[in-house]
């Protein structure tokens, strides 16, 4: 079974290729994301931006744009179940990254911390309630012992 579109045939099984954040500011949750690395372009008119992450598209919907999308739907308002995670380069990145993004977003749900399974890891939000874990494997861990 293929997964993907061929020149003589369609796609036969689904292939999960993108995740859209409803943003309620748009230009504050460009900023972000972009510190976590995503080359998002400047917002325009149409509240719908993209980038690629390497064979995932992140797409940012501004509210506006979704009522325009879907006229008399309601607009999630809540942040959903779904946590987006990103990998630093060092540990020390991980800290670097989490008091940048604190001021960025909703804040901090988890300060750095060595993990028993081996890794340097905080959680932030962004400026829409939902989840971002920052982390980076510790050289040298043992997992399942916490790090001295």
């Amino acid at each position: 079974m293929t997964d993907t579109a061929t020149p003589t045939g369609p796609l036969v099984r689904p292939r999960i290729d993108a995740l859209s954040i409803i943003c309620s500011d748009l230009e504050r949750s460009v900023a972000f994301y972009r510190a976590l690395g995503c080359d998002l372009p400047d917002p325009d008119e149409s509240g719908h931006l993209a980038c690629d992450l390497g064979g995932i598209t992140l797409m940012l919907d501004s509210e506006q744009s979704l009522a325009a999308f879907a006229p008399g739907e309601p607009v999630p308002q809540a942040p959903g179940r779904v946590t987006l995670a990103a990998r630093c380069a060092t540990p020390e990145a991980v800290d670097e990254l989490h008091d940048r993004l604190v001021t960025m977003g909703r804040g901090s749900t988890m300060a750095p911390f060595d993990a028993f399974w081996g890794q340097r890891y905080a959680v932030v939000t962004d400026p829409d309630g939902s989840s971002v874990d920052l982390y980076c494997e510790i050289p040298g861990a043992v997992v399942g012992q916490a790090p001295s």
